[in-house]
Parts: structure tokens; sequence; C-alpha cells
């Protein structure tokens, strides 16, 4: 297919390759030269202010693609093939699907002003996702399909849906572990609250009698062989406890077993502290902790509380070697806060180029179901299924995030593995 534009600059050729190549499927090139697009034997697309030809689909610019800086826009919303748009042009197609999908893909509202979270993150109400009430959709595939709907004499090349599930192990075991002093601490404060149940339950745990609460990791392996799953597992190494990491240290020769063991069957990464999240030296000490138990260079990684922003978050990734992040979701909320699920490459608006970070964007977190959205198990599952059965209509990625601590004896997750085991056993297809 050969696609026209006046002036192919790095934001059109990125959303193009992604847009036409990675969801549609088709392969395509792009001219410059009018008179070559009027003459040629194929698809067209004409990207251009003026119809070129009448035969051909005419996408008519909003001008986001020839910028080169990042400002405001406004936005009115319509309807297309049951989806809503923006950036509204006329033309064959009613919107400038090329500027629409790289305003969300790059995520461009989080270069402008922005009011942050609790944590310091962009906070998902306010993206146009959550305002306009399409945060769980993939809209950008959905357009991507209606796309291919409206393309005349090309035959794409077929996706399929796939489910990936990912892991973050922020507390390896609830009390082994641990050391005196933090399990110490534990039993007072259940003591002088009179939890005397959890005190006993802690003491057998300690004596060996009894199995830690968040020691899945048999079942874990069992529930990956019989669904033949190939999960990612991220674990925290930072070298000091703080108010919002409370793991395990690496210091501690069962995590370091942990670890390797997961290494050495899995594709594992590194799971950066809420202290690396404002401190270079600090990641890059997490990074050389997880290469030294491992053996292998970082490759995958995760922000604990998802704590990152645009671009400094993703620069300091590629600085350290690493090239494929897992952070992009809300910690407050689940959806497509990249309006996609397909992995991408993350273009750095700031200097307009692309770069050789794979983001790899999920939209289910077991936390945003449970602490922020107050959801049950039941509700929990029917929020599954949901997101199952939209990215199987666009054949997508469902990339989910659970905690082991939520698979295991703990009573303030009652019910919650059973939710992961009955998606699985009932729910799901996939193609390995």
């Amino acid at each position: 297919m050969l696609v026209y534009t006046r002036k192919s600059g790095s934001r059109f050729q990125y959303i193009t390759r992604y847009l036409l190549k990675e969801l549609c499927g088709i392969s395509f090139r792009i001219t410059n030269d009018c008179e070559e697009f009027r003459v040629f034997n194929g698809p067209r697309i004409a990207y251009s202010e003026d119809r070129i030809s009448p035969d051909v689909l005419h996408v008519k610019p909003y001008g986001l693609l020839e910028e080169e800086d990042v400002h405001p826009h406004s936005f009115i919303f319509a309807r297309w093939q049951d989806t809503p748009v923006f950036f509204l042009t006329g033309g064959d197609i009613p919107f400038d699907i090329f500027s629409a999908s790289f305003f969300l893909l790059s995520r461009y509202e989080e270069y402008l002003p922005h009011t942050k979270d609790l944590y310091g993150r962009f906070a998902h109400d306010q993206s146009l996702a959550y305002q306009y009430n399409f945060l769980q959709l993939p809209l950008i595939e959905l357009w991507a399909m209606s796309l291919r709907r409206e393309l005349k004499g090309v035959t794409p090349e077929p996706r399929l849906f796939r489910f990936q599930p990912t892991y973050d192990i922020d507390q390896a075991w609830s009390w082994l572990h641990k050391g005196f002093r933090r399990n110490a601490g534990g039993i007072f404060r259940d003591f002088l609250s009179g939890n005397w149940k959890d005190v006993t339950h802690r003491l057998e745990v300690l004596k060996r009698k009894k199995q830690d609460p968040f020691d899945v990791y048999e079942w874990m392996d069992a529930l990956h062989l019989k669904h033949q799953l190939r999960p990612f597992y991220f674990f925290m190494v930072a070298k000091q406890n703080g108010s919002y990491d409370k793991h395990i240290l690496p210091s501690v020769q069962p995590l370091k077993e942990l670890i390797l063991y997961h290494a050495m069957g899995y594709r594992t990464g590194i799971h950066p502290s809420w202290a690396s999240g404002s401190c270079d030296a600090t990641l890059k000490e997490e990074v050389e902790v997880f290469t030294d138990i491992t053996g292998e260079p970082v490759d995958y990684s995760r922000y604990h509380y998802l704590r990152f922003g645009l671009p400094e978050g993703y620069r300091r990734l590629l600085a350290m070697g690493i090239r494929h992040d897992f952070s992009m979701g809300y910690g407050t909320i689940n959806g497509f806060r990249a309006s996609v699920s397909v992995p991408f490459l993350w273009f750095d608006l700031s200097v307009n180029e692309e770069t050789d970070l794979l983001v790899h964007p999920f939209c289910w977190m077991d936390a945003n179901s449970y602490y922020e959205q107050k959801l049950t198990p039941a509700k929990a599952f029917e929020e599954l299924c949901q997101y199952r059965d939209v990215l199987k209509k666009v054949s997508g990625q469902m990339l989910v995030i659970w905690h082991n601590n939520f698979f295991g004896t703990d009573p303030s997750f009652t019910g919650w593995k059973e939710v992961y085991e009955l998606f699985l056993e009932n729910e799901l297809y996939w193609e390995i």
C-alpha cells in the first residue's frame, strides 16, 4: 500500500508504522511524490488537505504530526463506527486518525502541565480517556479495526489474541526471612491489638510448622505448567526498606535463591523501588544487585507503585540498558492508559524521536480492583472478563498484573486466588 503525505516527519513515520503495520498488519510505503501516488496501481491513503484522487482513501490532517512542539489542544468529540473520535477534520474518515492515535500513544497529555496524584504520578482523572469515558477501551485498536474495513484491496496479516500474566513480588514472604526486628515489631503490634490468632500463626510459620501466607510459588508453577503460560516476574532488590519499600532485602540468601530460580525458568525483571524513583544512583545500584544475582543483564522493568513520569522515567531506564518496560497503566484504576494493548516503542516527545524502549501496556491489576475500586472477587472476575472480551474483538494482548500475596492464605484476600483459577480454567483462550 502507498501512503501520500506532503511532509513525512518523525511523528508521522512513527504513528503510521504502528497503526498500519503493527495494528492493521499492512505493509506500506510513504511517498511525498504526488505524481507517483496518482499512478500507483494498488491501495492508497492520501494524507492531505485536498483530495488527490476520487478512488483513494482521503484522511485530512489536523496538523499535530507536522508540529515539533507540545502545547494544549481543544477537543470536540463525535462518533465513527460506534467509537468516540476527536481531531475532527472531514474526509473519508471524519477525523485525523493518525494525529488522534499519536496523541494517545505518545502520552502527549503527560508532557503538558497537569495535576499529579498523591504519589507524584500523572493522575488518571487528568486523562482524556477518563474524562471522555473511553479508558476501558483499547480505542486505537478499535480505530485500526475500522480502518481495515475502509481499505480496499489489502490483505492484512492476521493477529491473534494473547494473554500475558505478569507478577510483582513486592513482599516475597509475609513473615519468613524478615529478621528478628521486623518480626518482633509485628508480634508486638498484634499483641497490643489483641490479634492473638496472627501472633500464633506467625510463630508457627517462623518455626516452619506452617507455610508462609505469601509463599505460593509452587502453586503458581503448577498453574503455569497446566495452562502453558510464560509469565514475567518483577522483583524488588533495593538494599534498604522505606515507607513504601517493605520487601525482603536482597542480602537475604533465600530471596537470592528465589530470584535465581525464577530467572532460570521464567522471564524476570527489576521492580525499581520507590526510593529509586527519584535517584539515579539508587536505580543503578538496584540494577547491579539484580545482575549480580541472576548473572544476566536487566532487560525488563516495572516501577514500584508505577511511580514514573515522562520523559524522565523512561530515559532513566534506557540509560541503564533496559529495553522493556511494563509500567504503562494507572495505579488507581484499571484501563488502557495509552488506549492500546499491543506493545509499542516509546516516542520521546521532548526530542521528537522514536526510542528503543518497548512499552508493554497493562489493562488490569489486582491491587486496583481490590484497594482502589473496592471490588469483590466476583466483580473483579467480571471486570477481567470484560477486558478479555474487548481484547479478543481486536485481537489484542491482555497483560495483567498480579501480586503473590493475593494468592496466599491471608484472610484479607480470600477468594482472589479462585478468581485467577476460574478465569484461566473456564474463560481464557490464547495462542502460545
